[in-house]
């Protein structure tokens, strides 16, 4: 059985104190000078040595872990940010457990409790919006959180997401800088008052305002991603269908390109179309689709940043605020 390499061995090997091992281990390089840098990452590797990470936590009381809860994990929105949160966390020495709750209250409710029992560091929680006692209690409990993509009204928790009101707004812009008048906008559904899709459909109504057009209620659709094909039926059925869509995130832009194709409809000669959230395919599909874009990399970093500063601080009660960061319109040919 090969025998544990201790920190005194590596200390040894390198010449060094076992604090300057330990200041190496942790990052702190400009504690040392780069020969001294060099001579323990070559003790480290001739010793082929690994930090013990359960020791590690016991003696700083932290598990250096923290836990990603995502409302649903099919949207290209959320796996673009899980890359960029799992990089954050990575490059600053945290292990990060990611659990997908499904749009599911209670699924997210036991993920919590779990990752807790765990005792990780800190959460980052796509809310599904359906625990707010559990919400509450961590509020209560300082217990480090920030809230991505959606907000919980009454929460004084850091919260990072989209301004979505703008980003359905430029969408109408380019909708009627290319003259067209009868827009509809389909999200999936708000049975739980999901907060960028309630946004996003206000957004619709206000720019269609500001441009002095009518806001019908049969142009906005809601519902369940399997049920859209079934509202796509009802607004080609309407006396004066929609001339173009708006699609409140990729899983509805997905569901509005299908019906297009099972259809035989032309995109942008018989509807035109603009999807919220980039999608791998939007640049080479047939015409290419124009979108509106979240600026997921800023977001990442934004919520990495609240939560380590919560983790880190003694003052866990500092200031929260809700950070909006802005879409940005990718034109294309679909619209």
């Amino acid at each position: 059985m090969a025998k544990n390499i201790t920190i005194a061995q590596v200390a040894e090997q390198a010449k060094v104190s076992k604090s300057t091992v330990s200041q190496y281990l942790n990052k702190r390089y400009e504690y040392m000078s780069e020969s001294t840098r060099q001579r323990i990452e070559a003790a480290i590797e001739e010793l082929n040595y690994h930090p013990n990470s359960i020791a590690r936590s016991l003696k700083q009381k932290s598990t250096y872990t923290v836990g990603v809860i995502v409302a649903n994990i099919l949207h290209s929105f959320s796996t673009q940010i899980l890359r960029a949160i799992e990089n954050n966390f990575n490059a600053n020495g945290f292990h990060i457990i990611i659990c997908n709750a499904d749009d599911e209250p209670e699924k997210e409710r036991n993920y919590i409790e779990m990752l807790q029992a765990k005792q990780v560091d800190g959460l980052i929680i796509f809310p599904t919006g359906g625990n707010l006692d559990l919400y509450e209690q961590m509020h209560k409990q300082n217990f480090p959180v920030v809230f991505m993509d959606r907000k919980i009204d009454g929460l004084e928790i850091n919260t990072v997401m989209l301004d979505n009101h703008r980003a359905a707004q430029l969408a109408i812009d380019a909708f009627v800088e290319s003259d067209y008048k009868r827009i509809s906008i389909i999200t999936t559904s708000i049975i739980r008052n999901t907060s960028p899709r309630v946004e996003r459909i206000e957004g619709y109504r206000q720019a269609l305002e500001a441009h002095g057009l009518p806001v019908r209620e049969e142009y906005i659709r809601t519902a369940d991603a399997a049920n859209i094909q079934n509202e796509l039926n009802e607004l080609f059925a309407l006396d004066a269908p929609p001339e173009a869509i708006l699609a409140g995130n990729d899983r509805v832009l997905l569901e509005v390109l299908k019906y297009m194709k099972e259809h035989q409809l032309v995109i942008p000669d018989d509807v035109a179309v603009i999807g919220i959230d980039e999608v791998a395919f939007a640049s080479f599909y047939t015409p290419p689709l124009t979108v509106v874009t979240q600026p997921t990399i800023d977001m990442a970093n934004k919520a990495t940043e609240l939560l380590l500063e919560q983790i880190k601080s003694e003052n866990k009660t500092a200031k929260t605020a809700i950070h909006r960061l802005q879409p940005s319109l990718i034109k294309r040919g679909s619209c």
